[in-house]
């Protein structure tokens, strides 16, 4: 594998940052995570405007470089890989080891791919089957510690919900997400997607004015499912509301559209919407990257 470090193509065992990065050492960094279909990254505007709002949060905006785009290119390209998870990092790059940031800014990019099976119509999913997902005793870092909407490399909050049910299954097989609430006890994400889940009343997922992360699929479903004319609501659900709905899923770029199995060992289950949902996307995708 080769990788893109600072504006080069370096193997994937010479790719290397400074110990004295801030992104290392602070957790002072943006990213993205997406996917490529077919050669092409999907949803790029967006997931280049949400790194950018990132950085402009953590106060080094300039440092997301103009040619980014090109640098994913290449590093697809050097590769060879048409299908593939790729990986955004901008950090405030290397400076004098102290808490408070310098005001000049040298940063340190990367670009990293690893191959995933073909998306749309004929592809293969990247899970193998629906999700077990567990509530857990974390709670979602409220925005006022640190913004919610900033995708940063401090991901010490899902790590410590991961660690729960690795603790929970006891040397058993740990459920594969986590499900966090916030400090008021209402549903806000899993470790590493966005939720949704389905009533009699149409399609559901907690509010973006709540502690989560809002993800580019999230708003690809919930964009799928109003042009369906489906009733979509956002808004502040507890944990009752989602075992007893009659479907759930969870979404994120390298999921897409994964069924929630079971709820704290209640099973739920995907349905006929759920499976429209992962029908319409992969058609989305087929019709723009094949």
């Amino acid at each position: 594998m080769q990788y893109h470090v600072n504006g080069t193509l370096v193997p994937d065992d010479e790719a290397t940052v400074s110990v004295r990065d801030r992104g290392f050492m602070y957790g002072d960094a943006a990213f993205e995570t997406l996917r490529a279909y077919g050669g092409e990254p999907f949803q790029w505007d967006a997931h280049r405007e949400r790194l950018q709002r990132t950085a402009e949060t953590l106060g080094f905006a300039d440092a997301v470089p103009d040619d980014l785009r090109e640098r994913v290119d290449d590093t697809l390209a050097a590769n060879d890989l048409d299908e593939a998870y790729v990986r955004l990092s901008v950090t405030r790059g290397v400076q004098p080891g102290k808490l408070t940031p310098g005001a000049d800014v040298d940063p340190t990019i990367v670009v990293i791919c690893k191959e995933l099976p073909r998306g749309g119509l004929e592809g293969e999913r990247v899970w193998d089957g629906p999700a077990s997902v567990q509530t857990v005793r974390t709670r979602r870092i409220p925005s006022e510690a640190v913004p919610a909407d900033a995708k940063t490399h401090n991901y010490l909050n899902g790590i410590l919900g991961r660690l729960e049910l690795r603790k929970a299954a006891a040397g058993g097989e740990p459920a594969d997400e986590c499900l966090i609430r916030d400090m008021d006890g209402n549903l806000a994400e899993g470790a590493t997607s966005n939720l949704f889940f389905v009533t009699d009343n149409g399609l559901r997922t907690p509010s973006a004015d709540l502690d989560l992360l809002p993800g580019v699929t999230r708003d690809i479903v919930m964009d799928i499912a109003r042009g369906e004319e489906f009733p979509v609501e956002t808004g502040h659900y507890s944990l009752d509301a989602l075992r007893d709905a009659d479907e759930a899923f969870l979404t994120n770029s390298t999921w897409e559209i994964r069924p929630i199995e079971t709820v704290d060992g209640i099973s739920v289950g995907s349905g006929p919407m759920t499976k429209l949902l992962q029908r319409l996307f992969d058609e989305r995708i087929e019709q723009q990257h094949y």
